[in-house]
């Protein structure tokens, strides 16, 4: 069984067991799962079951793996030609990392 489930405005595939790195959100400091009721398709070994835009009453269960993990460095180079204009700024995006447990559709 998977899941297509839209989170942060990003669209993300999920099965039972599998690991995703989503966008860092504020929860309680205790909380230990993640509930994602924006489900857009469910699959199953006999069909798909497609909702219009969400599917009613699904839901995907994770559990937090690591709150705040740092993602790959990305350059932002700005550069003018013959103007002496040379600009570098980085940055490393945060996510948090969860581990699917359950599919409810």
């Amino acid at each position: 069984m998977y899941a297509i489930f839209e989170d942060s405005g990003s669209q993300l595939k999920a099965s039972v067991g599998d690991v995703l790195t989503i966008d860092l959100r504020e929860l309680a400091q205790n909380a230990k799962n993640v509930t994602f009721d924006r489900v857009l398709l469910v699959g199953k070994e006999g069909g798909a079951t497609i909702g219009s835009p969400y599917i009613k009453g699904a839901s995907i269960t994770a559990e937090i793996l690591e709150r705040d993990v740092a993602g790959p460095k990305i350059d932002v180079i700005k550069f003018k030609k013959r103007k002496g204009y040379r600009k570098k700024q980085g940055h490393r995006q945060h996510f948090m990392k969860v581990k699917v447990s359950a599919i409810k559709a």
